[in-house]
């Protein structure tokens, strides 16, 4: 059985914007393996569009190169009402979210990662996170899509270890 991972950058403050918030070497090279040991990836609408780059050749370094062909190479389903298709690799969920994670979970061995706040929300809410790991830069937005969209459930720390220079990943389970 697979089990549904949230994980995003956030500030100290509780805000995630992949934009103000740009991976150091290390922290990259972290995602790099990450993505390669995917079982898939299910995304909201809005942050599937911020990481459909990836499916571009673009002129990148090669640890870009090796990001891209590792997200690539790995499943995705996109949970959108509004996107009328998606790009290779990937699947459009446009109703059934709850029927078609448990789906996955059951059908799947490994690690799916859920992206985007508000899809982890709606899976919270559904009891289906089985995991949330929070990249903490030292950072302060003041601003921005909270990592919790909603309220945040009842977690119990399991781990927690330094990820570069200036990143904190917590991991927690629901309590």
């Amino acid at each position: 059985m697979a089990k549904l991972v949230f994980g995003m950058n956030q500030s100290l403050d509780g805000y995630v914007d992949h934009l103000e918030m740009r991976p150091s070497t290390a922290l990259f090279r972290h995602f790099i393996e990450h993505a390669g040991g995917l079982t898939g990836s299910v995304y909201g609408r809005r942050t599937y569009e911020v990481m459909r780059v990836w499916d571009e050749d673009l002129e990148w370094g090669a640890e870009e190169r090796e990001f891209a062909a590792a997200w690539r190479s790995r499943p995705k389903w996109v949970v959108s009402s509004a996107l009328k298709s998606v790009g290779p690799n990937a699947t459009l969920v446009a109703d059934g979210l709850e029927a078609v994670t448990r789906r996955l979970q059951a059908e799947r061995v490994g690690e799916i990662e859920v992206a985007g706040p508000e899809l982890a929300g709606s899976l919270t809410d559904l009891g289906l996170i089985d995991e949330y790991r929070l990249y903490l830069h030292p950072v302060v937005l003041g601003r921005g899509k909270p990592f919790f969209a909603g309220a945040r459930p009842p977690l119990r720390l399991v781990a927690s270890d330094r990820i570069g220079e200036d990143v904190i990943r917590l991991t927690y389970v629901p309590a």
